[in-house]
């Protein structure tokens, strides 16, 4: 099973487009130590063009988050896009310190003070899994299995962070949202 979070880092930036359609410099916080940092800022990189929306990467390493923010917020960002490897609770909070949108496509985020997360919903995933469980106990042999991609995905939406950020989230986005947390 692949969760597809590198993958998701552009449809967070076309909601981050629809949340915050004057927003043009938008940071991605990257996990120095992933090695699926390259995939994911590809994959951002790639959409930012067609979106108009001027990326800058900043690479975290233990430790170095509060800088990681000072960094972003003298860029002048409008957003930052979060890499779920890093650790989301205590980046949610360095966002509302220095009041800068934080995204992460991760399910949980929002829950814990990011703006918004759109993921995969991890709850299909896990059933999924078990179904490839049962079926290697069976017999089967896990090379034979297809890989697969999720196929339900969540969007989150912090309502509290909003009004503290002084956002008005779209009615449309509303709409569409799976959680809304108010």
């Amino acid at each position: 099973m692949s969760g597809a979070t590198a993958e998701l880092g552009a449809k967070n930036l076309e909601i981050i487009h629809e949340i915050l359609p004057s927003a043009r410099r938008v940071a991605i916080l990257a996990n120095a130590s992933d090695p699926f940092h390259v995939l994911f800022l590809d994959d951002i990189q790639a959409a930012a063009k067609s979106l108009t929306m001027d990326i800058k990467p900043v690479m975290a390493r233990s430790g170095e988050l509060e800088d990681n923010f000072a960094e972003i917020t003298s860029w002048g960002a409008d957003a930052v896009l979060i890499q779920p490897s890093l650790p989301q609770q205590q980046i949610a909070s360095l966002a509302l310190k220095h009041r800068v949108p934080a995204i992460a496509p991760t399910p949980a985020f929002s829950e814990l003070g990011g703006l918004f997360s759109y993921a995969a919903d991890l709850n299909a995933l896990f059933r999924r899994v078990a179904e490839f469980v049962d079926k290697v106990l069976k017999g089967s042999k896990p090379a034979d299995l297809p890989v697969e991609r999720p196929t339900k995905f969540l969007l989150s939406v912090n309502l509290k962070t909003a009004k503290t950020l002084g956002i008005t989230v779209p009615s449309t986005v509303l709409a569409r949202a799976d959680h809304i947390i108010e």
